[in-house]
């Protein structure tokens, strides 16, 4: 009996056998099922809609909030043999009406469509007119309103269902917490949906988050240590620190290039072309970059400055790593992260539950920061999935020293409530270090601040050591930021018990000098060692792919990935049967590739 998904996996696309729940997931929506997706970056979402396409009648609807990458995934889908086309801005009005007759006459198996341009009376008068075999709506999460990257246009999606109610739609994520989920379900009209959660783990990324120095140098090291001549996205909170780091990387010889919303379309459009087309580009942006991207071989995704949610880390460091292989996931963060995120939170325009909500997912990324277990078990369990210690992630890999810090807490928090008790006064951190290290200077004396009976009672610790004490009690939630926005601190309900005596606190001991060894083993270890002759093989398949990609003006992944090439370079296929048993080469790419590959091999 024929199975047409599986024939058109292992046809169109060249993949032997379904991967975790894909089956089950393809096959409902083939029958006409409403689906809800989790599935985390690279493994195979966008399958679960393109071979429900193929196999039903008529065009897949795909609603995609990336213009910039439309091109992309149509272009990767042509190599294939698919009949895929896009309707965005860019397009000329001839080129427009060519998209949309093809569409008219069933010529297409796939469309892609801005949510912008869906809600446009000419596009949805173009829909009604054709044949819709599905609509899918990618990056779902833009549809939770205190989501990482909101787009309003996503609300207006839910009409779909009112207006092609025997159309089946699949919403596909690669994060969402169960809250998040319940939303988009609620927003798209999809409470009826079944939802296919998959595994969040990527246990191929090394988690790392280090204390913010010297940033840029420590970034620096990152990447001319462990990952020289790797691609890379580095991620900051503000434009500025976008350009200046861009900036920093090029003199120092790394080919940086800056994205945000504030350069123009054609900027973001070009810069954005180089880093899925050439090698070894490293893109500093902002959160406005990245959503969608399909390059396989991001090597290490860095943040600077300290991510405004879990749910947005998790999705920007799993652009890293999409083939598989070993990649890195850097975060450096510091104390004034924490005052910058309260800031733009008091400064937001939303409601008291907004920033309520803003507030709940800074702390829980400085819980994640200074969590002494399993980064990877605290990550995942945000997400309510449960793991064992990963073993590739800092905390596993050079687990952190621990100390009782209950009278260094004790301290600090003295220090805070007697500013505020005595004198009627809050403090920022450098200035409460300096009281409990006895700083004598001319601010201290001004202010009368060592007649405190706290000053120099803290000259145990270094001020990186009562930075580290501070970073951990906000973690804890026992001090917090001033909510006028002016980076003091104040005291909360939860540090009473510490005060008292009642409670005791375990910290983890401040370093002077990150411990990289560990961590460096995996997540920069050759990718998989080849023989030397297959080696050579391998480079002489690349020079090729990229000689076709160039002529064909795609990216070299949308010819072949490496993971392809590697595979052939070291069976060595003879003859087309054997390439048949190449994972990725499909029947278009075996008829447009073959016999170079062949010719590649049997020089």
């Amino acid at each position: 009996m024929s199975d047409p998904c599986l024939d058109t996996l292992q046809r169109v696309f060249g993949y032997d056998a379904f991967r975790g729940d894909q089956r089950r997931i393809i096959e409902h929506v083939v029958q006409g099922g409403d689906a809800l997706v989790l599935m985390p970056t690279g493994g195979g979402k966008s399958l679960c809609y393109q071979i429900p396409a193929l196999v039903r009648s008529g065009t897949g609807v795909v609603i995609s909030p990336l213009i910039a990458l439309m091109q992309d995934q149509v272009d990767a889908l042509t190599e294939l043999g698919v009949k895929a086309a896009f309707l965005n801005s860019t397009q000329e009005w001839s080129q427009t009406r060519a998209v949309e007759q093809a569409f008219l006459a069933g010529e297409l198996d796939l469309l892609y469509v801005a949510p912008e341009r869906l809600l446009t009376d000419r596009c949805l008068d173009l829909l009604a007119r054709g044949s819709i075999a599905l609509f899918a709506i990618d990056e779902a999460h833009c549809v939770s309103q205190w989501g990482h990257d909101f787009r309003p246009e996503y609300l207006g999606l839910s009409f779909l269902a009112e207006r092609w109610p025997d159309v089946p739609r699949i919403a596909l994520t690669a994060t969402a917490t169960t809250e998040t989920r319940q939303e988009i379900a609620e927003r798209l009209s999809l409470q009826q949906a079944e939802h296919f959660v998959a595994s969040f783990d990527r246990p191929n990324i090394c988690y790392r988050i280090v204390e913010k120095k010297e940033v840029r140098r420590q970034l620096l090291h990152l990447i001319k240590e462990e990952h020289p001549g790797d691609s890379g996205i580095i991620y900051c909170l503000s434009r500025s620190r976008v350009e200046s780091t861009a900036e920093f990387l090029v003199k120092e010889g790394i080919h940086a290039l800056p994205y945000h919303a504030g350069l123009g379309t054609e900027v973001r459009a070009e810069n954005q072309a180089r880093f899925l087309r050439e090698d070894g580009v490293v893109m500093v942006a902002t959160i406005a970059f990245g959503m969608g991207i399909n390059k396989p071989d991001v090597r290490f995704v860095a943040h600077i400055d300290l991510p405004k949610s879990i749910e947005g880390y998790y999705q920007e460091t799993g652009r890293a790593g999409r083939d598989g292989e070993p990649a890195t996931a850097w975060l450096a963060y510091g104390l004034q992260d924490v005052v910058q995120h309260q800031r733009m939170i008091n400064d937001s325009l939303g409601n008291e539950t907004h920033r309520y909500n803003q507030g709940r997912q800074v702390d829980a990324m400085l819980a994640l920061c200074e969590t002494v277990s399993c980064r990877r078990q605290d990550l995942l369990a945000y997400f309510d999935q449960a793991i064992e210690p990963c073993g590739n992630c800092d905390t596993c890999l050079s687990p952190p020293e621990c100390w009782d810090g209950t009278v260094a807490a004790q301290k600090m928090m003295s220090t805070i409530y007697r500013l505020w008790r005595e004198r009627g006064q809050r403090f920022g951190a450098g200035h409460i270090i300096d009281i409990l290290r006895g700083k004598d200077s001319e601010r201290m004396r001004s202010y009368g601040h060592q007649s405190l009976t706290v000053f120099g009672i803290g000259n145990e610790l270094t001020e990186q050591g009562w930075r580290g004490v501070l970073r951990q009690l906000l973690a804890l939630g026992m001090v917090a930021v001033d909510t006028q926005g002016y980076g003091t601190l104040m005291l909360t309900e939860a540090s009473r018990a510490v005060l008292k005596g009642e409670r005791s606190l375990s910290f983890r001991r401040e370093t002077t000098v990150a411990n990289k060894t560990a961590s460096r083993t995996r997540s920069s270890a050759p990718r998989v060692v080849l023989p030397p002759e297959a080696q050579q093989r391998f480079e002489r398949l690349r020079e090729w792919r990229a000689s076709v990609a160039k002529e064909h003006g795609v990216p070299n992944f949308i010819i072949f990935n490496d993971a392809t090439l590697r595979q052939v370079a070291l069976e060595q296929p003879q003859n087309f049967d054997d390439l048949r048993c190449i994972s990725g080469i499909g029947v278009r790419k075996l008829q447009s590739y073959g016999t170079d590959l062949l010719a590649c091999i049997s020089e």
